[in-house]
């Protein structure tokens, strides 16, 4: 049996990596293109969608609420003021940090646990195991991807290998 643990740390790892990757080749281009940074952070597909820099703080958001919602433990609150590629990257790693403070003893075994996410729209119940399956690693993946397209959408020259990691 796999672990909530190396179902989610590991993943939120690999995605944080692939995510610093893309912004930092989204950052070049922007510079190299004579793209405003304000600008390129700002990139939505559509009006009422949340930029570039939210996707990455959702991202955070979602990882360090898995933590905290699964094992019990303190949140490391963030302002969701990052307005730089550099402060992007400062929220990445400040994630890591916080994720690497995670004791596995603090997720495992807590697959049947029930947690509960509440959203403006009402409460939804899960128990561990589904929470992480159903909830995190999708809405995670979302925000990375998203990320992605609204770099790709603005001519970055990434591909599917920048998002899958070397």
């Amino acid at each position: 049996m796999t672990s909530l643990y190396d179902l989610t740390v590991p993943a939120f790892r690999r995605g944080f990596a692939s995510l610093s990757t893309i912004l930092t080749v989204g950052e070049t281009f922007a510079r190299d293109h004579g793209i405003a940074e304000a600008d390129m952070l700002d990139t939505r597909l559509t009006a009422d969608m949340t930029p570039l820099t939210a996707q990455v703080q959702r991202a955070s958001d979602t990882a360090k609420g898995a933590m905290v919602r699964i094992g019990d433990i303190p949140n490391l609150a963030m302002a969701d003021d990052e307005a730089s590629f550099v402060a992007l990257q400062q929220r990445i790693a400040a994630t890591l940090a916080f994720l690497d403070t995670v004791p596995r003893a603090a997720i495992d075994g807590k697959e049947d646990a029930p947690v509960t996410l509440v959203t403006p729209g009402g409460s939804i119940d899960f128990t561990g195991k589904s929470y992480v399956l159903a909830f995190v690693l999708p809405n995670f993946y979302f925000h990375i991807t998203t990320a992605y397209a609204l770099l790709r959408m603005r001519g970055v020259p990434i591909g599917k290998m920048h998002y899958l990691g070397r």
